[in-house]
């Protein structure tokens, strides 16, 4: 009665102080990048740009394009040699099945693109993909009056895979612009990527692995004849090796590159030298050495011949600022001289000056939206630039914690983190939502904003959820032995992990395990089926998005990647396939698909659901027309109001 009382005075006196204001609750809307107000409720992104070694501020609009600029569209290559002139039609002969100039291999080991510029643009290479002999996966557009005929190449694991050969234009005659392509022999299940120029643009670099993906060269091709100059280095595993990095070049020494390799256990960096005569290879030798993991080369202060690079060396989910001092090179055994350069703390990312003396900052902490700092990368001197508001400010914000248990395996320490209601009260009982990827190439914890947490992980918070998100063994920047767990054996040891995060869970007086959710998209969706069906009555309500089901029907680069061929390991694929355990789902399961999901084919799904019905388990189904794998745009906002209220109906 007494707060009565106060608000009322407050309220005649024409203001409430902000500990009594009516907080406002954060919408979909507000937190999906799909949503109206997305904009307006996320931090403030400043741009900026070096000019010399001065910061200033610039519109954020793309550079201005280079010339000769080259593209690839409708499957053909395109030349713009000057601004205002037309574009020259470099292939012709482009289709569907024979594609020019776009990223192969399905995007795998970092390939992003499918033309690479010479250094001085008088050159272009690019790819050339032969999919004739991949079979069509039958997808269809509902798009206009009749239904249409659209079919994808979809090479699945042990069937045929494309063939792809690299060509190179000389554009400095433009009434001689026909190709040439190095002289790569039969290319059939040979994979090219990580293609790079020599400074001088006389030779092409790239890294070969075969189809069991256990071995990988690196190769020197003469540019002017199109022949094999070396074999700089060969690279085995007894499981896979997964090159994702082309070599670069030292700015100041055209005969030396930097190597990335894992063959120590972790993703680190190595310095290989040119013999100038005959291109031959020499010992590589390591930068960069311990138990953490190099994530980017950042660039190169030519002055002091260091390179900038980020690294999680500080902490498993931080990514952090470092000078490599290279002006002397380390003993065998130990790695070059490493400074940090910021502050210790968050995830960081750096944009270079053009002479490398200056390094822009940007970066984030768990209770930092976004920041800004120069950093002289000879001295270390650090100024702060600007620190963006927290946009939530005067809004329901959950609470977000952290937090490390023991692995499966009783020794590996594994990242968590919850997220609780915003008036959480330890002596309630929680409806409790388990979020899960768990695959490679993907981490949910890092030490950025609210722990990197998911905008729908906040929109159930304030619903009344706990949110408990677990990076298990075979997620990525752990190093190889962390990841290689799932190698012939998918979903296996994921789950393992998964379920010590419930008995954590089922540890705490706050959590219904009598009301358990779980939920994942892709491999996470693969992650939701599994733990459903293998534990069983153990999860109440269960959504999976865009779930593979069988391995077999996945793409060949990616899964012979981490399952063999379904003929070399016809048991690893029956024991991880999840068609035999439909008779074993209980509780309720929605399974959401894009139609035309081009990642995960709907065959997953729908062969999943087919035998749910002749087992009787029957989960639910809903179906994204027009949509892929990831739902686009507003379709976002709709597919999270889906799956909340599923968990809604079932589980609050």
């Amino acid at each position: 009665m007494i707060r009565c009382y106060v608000i009322i005075f407050f309220l005649l006196c024409g203001y409430l102080p902000i500990n009594l204001m009516a907080q406002k609750r954060l919408t979909l809307e507000d937190l999906n990048s799909g949503g109206t107000n997305y904009a307006a409720m996320s931090p403030v992104k400043k741009h900026y740009k070096w000019v010399g070694n001065e910061l200033v501020e610039s519109d954020g609009k793309p550079e201005k394009a280079k010339f000769p600029k080259v593209t690839s569209r409708d499957h053909n290559i395109y030349v713009q040699f000057a601004d205002g002139e037309d574009e020259v039609q470099l292939t012709h002969d482009g289709s569907r099945e024979l594609v020019y100039g776009e990223a192969v291999h399905r995007n795998e080991w970092g390939i992003e693109t499918g033309l690479f510029m010479s250094p001085d643009r008088t050159k272009v290479a690019f790819y050339r993909m032969d999919q004739s002999m991949v079979t069509d996966y039958p997808q269809v557009s509902i798009i206009g009056y009749e239904a249409k005929h659209e079919p994808d190449k979809y090479p699945m694991t042990g069937t045929a895979s494309h063939k792809v050969t690299i060509g190179i234009t000389d554009l400095t005659d433009r009434n001689n612009l026909q190709p040439r392509y190095l002289d790569l022999g039969d290319v059939t299940d040979r994979y090219f990527t990580n293609i790079s120029w020599a400074p001088d643009g006389k030779t092409l670099y790239l890294i070969e692995l075969n189809r069991d993906q256990n071995e990988s060269h690196l190769d020197a091709y003469d540019v002017e004849t199109g022949k094999k100059k070396a074999t700089l280095f060969i690279e085995r595993d007894d499981k896979y090796v997964e090159p994702m990095h082309p070599i670069t070049f030292l700015p100041w020494d055209d005969s030396k590159y930097i190597y990335w390799s894992q063959k120590d256990g972790f993703w680190h960096l190595y310095l290989g030298s040119l013999n100038s005569k005959k291109g031959e290879k020499t010992d590589l030798i390591q930068l960069t050495k311990g138990e953490w993991v190099v994530m980017s080369i950042i660039g190169f202060c030519k002055k002091d011949k260091s390179v900038i690079i980020s690294a999680n060396k500080e902490n498993h989910i931080q990514r952090n600022l470092y000078r490599l001092d290279l002006s002397k090179l380390p003993s065998k055994g130990e790695g070059a001289k490493m400074t940090l350069l910021d502050n210790g703390k968050g995830v960081h990312g750096g944009v270079l000056s053009d002479d490398g003396t200056m390094l822009l900052d940007i970066w984030t902490e768990p209770d930092v939206p976004r920041a800004y700092a120069t950093i002289n990368t000879r001295t270390g001197e650090r100024k702060e630039v600007f620190s963006a508001p927290n946009p939530w400010e005067g809004y329901d914000i959950p609470i977000y914690k952290h937090g490390t248990l023991t692995a499966a395996d009783g020794k590996t320490e594994l990242h968590y983190r919850m997220v609780l209601p915003k008036n959480f009260d330890e002596n309630k009982k929680y409806p409790t939502v388990v979020y899960v990827y768990g695959g490679p190439h993907a981490h949910n914890i890092a030490a950025s904003w609210h722990w990197a947490s998911r905008p729908w992980e906040t929109y159930m918070a304030g619903e009344g959820y706990i949110i408990f998100v677990l990076d298990n063994r075979g997620s990525e920047n752990r190093g190889k032995d962390f990841e290689q767990v799932i190698y012939r054996q998918m979903g296996q040891e994921e789950m393992k992990d998964q379920m010590k995060g419930v008995e954590f869970l089922s540890s705490l007086p706050y959590v219904d395990t009598s009301r358990l959710g779980v939920h994942g998209w892709s491999y996470g969706g693969y992650m939701t089926i599994s733990l459903m069906t293998n534990y069983k009555d153990v999860f109440k309500v269960g959504v999976a998005g865009g779930p593979v089901i069988d391995w077999k029907w996945y793409e060949v680069m990616y899964g012979e990647r981490y399952m063999d061929t379904p003929q070399d390991n016809p048991e690893g694929y029956a024991k991880c396939s999840l068609l035999s355990k439909a008779k074993d789902l209980s509780g309720k399961l929605l399974i959401i698909t894009g139609y035309n999901d081009k990642t995960v084919v709907p065959q997953h799904c729908l062969n999943f659901i087919y035998e749910c019905n002749l087992a009787g388990t029957y989960p639910d189904f809903y179906a994204f027309p027009a949509e892929e794998h990831n739902m686009k745009k507003h379709q976002s906002v709709v597919l999270h109001e889906r799956i909340t209220q599923y968990f809604n109906d079932y589980l609050k």
